[in-house]
């Protein structure tokens, strides 16, 4: 049945914009120093004829989302810049009228075809990964849905019940969501403040004696310093995944920093999330490191929260990497395996427990596996892609809106500032950290949020 608030496309645009980095940051062996962001702008028209514009922006994080051998990271890059404009011409000739969510679900069925087509143009030795056509297309679909709730000066996540919605989740996930909508697994309101977790890479200075090239533009150069000057009680740490000495005194590392700073601030509890980045070889190796660390240092192993992504993103390819062991001990979430509601679904067959919702994988894919996930009990987080700006508030109004999700990852500032010089003082709360939080209660504007 069709809604009065369904929308049409009228126009799509897009347009990118180099970021540049202070410093580099190196997960899953390797390094980023230059970020390029994709802008969309889409112009809509409900049924009952209001239009509106919405925006997204996403960074191209072709490092992270299409990790290969065979190319470069400059031809990885261009190739995903390729696909942003065919994305544009399959959405500008988009003629149903509908909900963001099932347009963007016609829209998905394309991707393939548009990513095979940019592989000719290229002759690209092997396919654009699921992951990274995803990555390209989320700041379309993030405007898609901001559009819909700017024509109706509504909050998107206050248009995802029956009354706006033609289908159920069924539809999108399976019969065991018959009858179900987005609102339930959604907030109202977004949560009004949200710890905010802390970045330390593989090349971050732990201390003042490892910076051996300062950057000397006033930011903290350590991670004691980062802890005093924004509070933080947070801390995602980046390990390499088949260095097993290194991961331990990694984290005994930083333990014992943020033990002295947190200490200087009067603070008696934070934690730490350990990022794999797909590195290791078995849950083997997962379970040495967390007995050799709770050996070291019971504290550190206590203060972790959860564990990304330790093995092959490829769950189908690699069935041996089970996870019951490890999630036994904490939650271990997908990250860059999670493409679509069957990864989801053989993830937790593999024992994993968790999931790492990531607005770069699109808005709707985002809000469905954050369904599926609240249904199966499974342990959730957002992160983001060092989202600068406009990126990060929508990364930030997602991890808002759902329910179980207690924290959320913000990097932008420590390793591309510049991309949020714009927005600092409209929203000083969510980018000038001074208590470990962000101000997510400033989310609550017309589409994604007001921003």
């Amino acid at each position: 049945m069709s809604k009065p608030s369904d929308i049409r496309i009228l126009e799509v645009s897009c347009a990118t914009q180099e970021v540049p980095y202070r410093t580099p940051i190196k997960f899953g062996g390797r390094v980023v120093d230059h970020g390029v962001l994709l802008d969309v702008a889409v112009e809509v028209e409900t049924r009952s004829g209001r239009r509106g514009r919405g925006q997204g922006s996403m960074p191209v994080g072709n490092a992270w989302a299409w990790p290969t051998q065979q190319l470069s990271g400059d031809q990885t890059l261009q190739a995903m810049l390729a696909l942003a404009p065919r994305l544009v011409e399959l959405a500008q000739g988009l003629q149903e009228t509908a909900h963001p969510l099932r347009l963007c679900h016609l829209l998905s069925q394309q991707y393939e075809q548009a990513a095979q087509e940019v592989r000719q143009q290229f002759e690209l030795p092997e396919p654009i990964p699921r992951l990274a056509q995803l990555v390209v297309a989320s700041p379309l679909e993030a405007a898609l849905f901001d559009a819909q709730g700017k024509a109706l000066e509504t909050n998107s996540y206050n248009l995802l019940g029956p009354e706006h919605c033609s289908e159920d989740l069924s539809c999108y996930l399976n019969d065991q969501f018959r009858g179900e909508y987005l609102d339930r697994y959604t907030l109202r309101e977004p949560k009004p403040r949200m710890p905010l977790y802390h970045l330390v890479g593989a090349l971050d200075p732990l201390t003042q004696a490892e910076v051996t090239e300062p950057v000397g533009d006033g930011l903290p150069e350590t991670l004691g310093e980062w802890i005093l000057r924004d509070g933080l009680t947070h801390l995602k740490i980046k390990l390499a995944g088949n260095d097993l000495d290194w991961d331990i005194q990694r984290v005994l590392g930083v333990e014992q920093v943020a033990q002295q700073a947190q200490r200087q601030r009067g603070c008696r509890q934070w934690f730490y999330s350990v990022d794999f980045n797909e590195q290791c070889e078995s849950v083997d190796y997962v379970l040495e490191f967390l007995r050799r660390v709770g050996e070291q240092s019971p504290e550190a192993l206590e203060r972790i929260q959860y564990i990304e992504q330790p093995t092959h993103s490829d769950l189908a390819a690699h069935p041996e990497n089970r996870m019951h062991q490890a999630a036994q001990l904490k939650p271990v979430v997908i990250d860059e395996s999670l493409v679509d509601f069957q990864s989801l679904l053989l993830a937790r067959e593999l024992g994993y427990s968790g999931v790492a919702l990531k607005a770069c994988k699109g808005q709707s894919e985002a809000l469905l596996a954050g369904a599926a996930a609240q249904k199966y009990g499974m342990f959730l987080c957002v992160q983001d892609l060092t989202c600068p700006g406009r990126s990060f508030l929508h990364s930030a109004s997602l991890a808002a809106r759902i329910p179980t999700v207690a924290a959320i990852e913000g990097n932008a500032r420590q390793y591309c500032p510049a991309g949020n010089r714009d927005w600092e003082d409209r929203y000083p709360g969510m980018f000038r950290i001074t208590d470990g939080t962000v101000e997510t209660a400033l989310l609550d504007g017309p589409g994604l949020g007001g921003f």
